[in-house]
């Protein structure tokens, strides 16, 4: 008589899937707004707008994962940082143009599934939400032997906001004389770690060491969680005019900026307004990276690019330092001559 084949000898436990989902259920509560009307074990979720006081209402989505910041983490053993990374990535696009995040779903698939470790990044998802008063309201944790190995995982996430079709933030208003202002990262963010790993295993750097003027060891400074800027954007606009947002992910500020210019304008910017800091400085040197490059592919400590009107810029900034963050005056907007860049340093 043959033996029954069953899922759990494919590789896959339902049992577990179903303890992991029960373990999440009062965190994902945790993060509702009065606007969700389901509850997680869904085939959908259900988000009610009629309390939402928008009078032109327009839905914004975003899409964003955490790359391969994940190999490290997975090295380290580390990983609630990865959620707020996770929610971070993509609750800041919609910043850029102007939108309130309401709702997240999540993406979790793995080769093997271990409660302990999808429950870490869970509660580093619901952490950074609750936040920002954004609802988890759902998401897919697949478990795929032969797809992932299976210590290996991966993460995507999908976010949901709103914004009234008058306030839409879309740099088409920058014009000449604008101010650019930048706010500082947390570190690396979510960006640029396929050449970071690389760096280290060339070198064969320690992540346990500790280098100046960090306090903890270069692996805990490189899995430093992505800055969430929600907050202090929003409370930006409710008292200054914000003509573009531009959030500095892959590309760097070489190439996130000028997605929000007009044609004709350039950004000039003082190699001198901020100092770049300590982390990215050693991973310049280690990699022998030139400067070209470390702009085009890090964030080089700026996390969050605005731009604004001159007779606004001063205020915003000391307003941003006194909200706990540090903001610089990075240059100005200029016009741009046929075949220049649109980003100019001096």
């Amino acid at each position: 008589m043959k033996i029954p084949t069953t899922y759990q000898d494919a590789g896959v436990s339902i049992d577990t899937g179903n303890a992991f989902v029960q373990a999440i259920k009062p965190l994902i509560k945790s993060t509702h707004r009065p606007e969700v009307l389901s509850s997680l074990g869904g085939f959908a979720a259900l988000f009610s707008m009629n309390k939402l006081k928008y009078t032109d209402p327009v839905l914004v989505s975003t899409t964003d994962g955490v790359g391969t910041k994940l190999k490290l983490a997975l090295q380290l053993k580390k990983y609630r940082g990865l959620g707020q990374d996770l929610v971070a990535m993509c609750v800041n696009d919609l910043l850029c143009v102007g939108a309130e995040p309401l709702f997240f779903l999540d993406y979790f698939a793995t080769g093997k599934l271990e409660l302990a470790i999808a429950l870490e990044v869970i509660e580093g998802i619901t952490e950074s939400l609750k936040d920002i008063h954004c609802a988890l309201v759902g998401g897919e944790t697949a478990e795929m032997p032969g797809l992932y190995t299976q210590d290996d995982f991966d993460l995507a996430g999908f976010a949901v906001g709103m914004v009234n079709r008058e306030e839409i933030i879309d740099g088409s208003s920058i014009s000449i004389g604008n101010q650019v202002i930048g706010i500082a990262s947390s570190g690396l963010h979510s960006n640029g770690f396929s050449l970071v790993r690389k760096i280290l295993t060339d070198q064969a750097i320690d992540l346990q060491q500790v280098y100046s003027p960090y306090q903890k060891s270069l692996g805990e400074v490189l899995l430093e969680p992505t800055r969430i800027y929600v907050n202090q954007i929003h409370t930006l606009k409710r008292q200054f005019n914000i003509l573009g947002i531009a959030h500095i992910t892959g590309g760097g500020l070489l190439e996130n900026p000028p997605r929000i210019f007009p044609k004709q304008c350039k950004a000039v910017l003082k190699k001198n307004a901020w100092e770049l800091p300590p982390l990215f400085k050693l991973l310049q040197k280690w990699g022998s990276i030139e400067e070209n490059e470390m702009l085009r592919v890090f964030n080089c400590g700026i996390g969050l690019v605005l731009v604004v009107e001159e007779n606004q810029a001063e205020e915003i900034v000391s307003r941003l330092n006194s909200m706990g963050e540090k903001a610089f005056l990075l240059g100005e907007i200029a016009e741009r001559q046929a075949g220049e860049e649109a980003i100019v340093f001096q």
